[in-house]
């Protein structure tokens, strides 16, 4: 008898060889188990925005300008009179009233000027009740010759001399009255001399500058060394306008009462209604420009003159609802998932989805509820992208 291993052999061979196929199988499915695994975990690059706060008015805006807070009633002021500046009762941001005196120069000379004209004053109008009185001495005499001459009881002489004397007297008079005149014309130059040295804000307004201090000489009709012209700035700050310069080309899309909105870079967080005051009717030529001013419609303490703005020319003017500012998203960001519209946000270094709801559009931004502002939003979501797959960050 004897065993037959061929066929054991072959078996066993078949079997080894399956064994191997299932372990090959088994391995190639973990590998690619792992692949997908570590796929799933891998991060994805990804472009994110952010939620922001966004104005209807953008969606209004026919063009944009630059320009500048400008007072349009501002004066450097002064006095016409030269002289070393005595006193000074304001300071920068000091409020003042139309005609109060924020100045004066030394004057004591021009006091004493004024006094001696007020003197001749008083000199004068003697003079002239001596004048008066001596005239009425000589009317008196001039009646009585005069009814005695009609009576043939005075000779001719003395009713020549009489009437002689009434007339020295009235011209005398006349003199005098005309002495007055003179003494009261020099004591209101004197006055007006006095008065100059005395500095008033000439409108309601708020100082801006000093330009001289307490010692400074001012001469404000010379160039002298050392000497100041002006001694404050003042402007009116109920006439503050925003001076913004357009392009030529977009002149014409811009008239008298045009709706704008101003933006001042010192408040950022406000908007400002304004309208369209005037136009300049002349182009910079340099600049290939034309100047436009801008009134505010309501009057802010915290705007100030010189402070940069820039000036929205709307289409039309703005609803109540159209001045709040909403919240947004750039509209790539918005997909349909779920039977709802959603946005995957960042957290953790995590994509969430979340679902929103879509408000109105402004420009390429779309009104969101439900989020909130500055979360980071993914835009145009890469495909494969998963609620809670984790993702690397490309703020655009």
């Amino acid at each position: 008898l004897s065993i037959d291993r061929s066929a054991g052999s072959q078996h066993s061979k078949q079997l080894s060889r399956a064994h191997r196929r299932l372990i090959l199988l088994s391995v190639l499915m973990c590998l690619a188990g792992a692949i997908w695994l570590w796929r799933q975990s891998a991060p994805l690059a990804v472009e994110t925005a952010v939620v922001s706060t966004v104005y209807p008015a953008q969606a209004l805006t026919l063009l944009n300008a630059t320009g500048y807070v400008v007072a349009q009633r501002r004066a450097s002021v002064a006095s016409k009179a030269t002289g070393r500046l005595e006193w000074l009762s304001v300071t920068e941001g000091t409020k003042v009233r139309k005609g109060e005196v924020i100045a004066r120069l030394e004057n004591r000379d021009t006091q004493a000027m004024r006094d001696l004209a007020a003197a001749n004053v008083l000199v004068a109008k003697a003079n002239l009740g001596m004048g008066r009185a001596d005239l009425v001495e000589a009317e008196l005499a001039f009646t009585r010759t005069d009814v005695l001459s009609d009576k043939k009881l005075v000779s001719a002489a003395d009713h020549d001399s009489a009437t002689a004397l009434r007339g020295k007297a009235l011209a005398a008079v006349a003199g005098y009255e005309a002495a007055v005149a003179v003494a009261e014309a020099n004591l209101r130059v004197s006055d007006v001399a006095l008065d100059q040295t005395f500095i008033r804000a000439p409108f309601d307004g708020v100082v801006l500058t000093l330009n001289a201090g307490v010692g400074d000489t001012i001469t404000p009709f010379s160039q002298a060394v050392d000497t100041r012209g002006a001694v404050v700035t003042i402007a009116d700050m109920d006439t503050l306008e925003v001076e913004a310069d357009v392009a030529e080309a977009s002149y014409l899309a811009i008239h008298e009462g045009q709706p704008v909105e101003i933006q001042l870079d010192a408040i950022p967080g406000q908007r400002f209604e304004g309208v369209v005051s005037r136009m300049v009717p002349t182009v910079d030529r340099a600049k290939a420009s034309t100047l436009v001013k801008i009134r505010f419609r309501q009057h802010d303490p915290r705007i100030l003159p010189e402070m940069s703005a820039r000036a929205a020319f709307l289409d039309r003017g703005l609803t109540e609802a159209e001045h709040k500012p909403i919240l947004a998203v750039p509209a790539s960001a918005l997909f349909e998932a779920e039977g709802k519209l959603q946005v995957f946000v960042v957290e953790n270094g995590k994509a969430r989805m979340r679902p929103v709801k879509r408000g109105a559009k402004i420009g390429d931004q779309i009104e969101v509820h439900g989020l909130d502002q500055g979360t980071r939003v993914v835009i145009r979501p890469p495909q494969g992208l998963t609620d809670g797959h984790a993702v690397n960050e490309e703020a655009t």
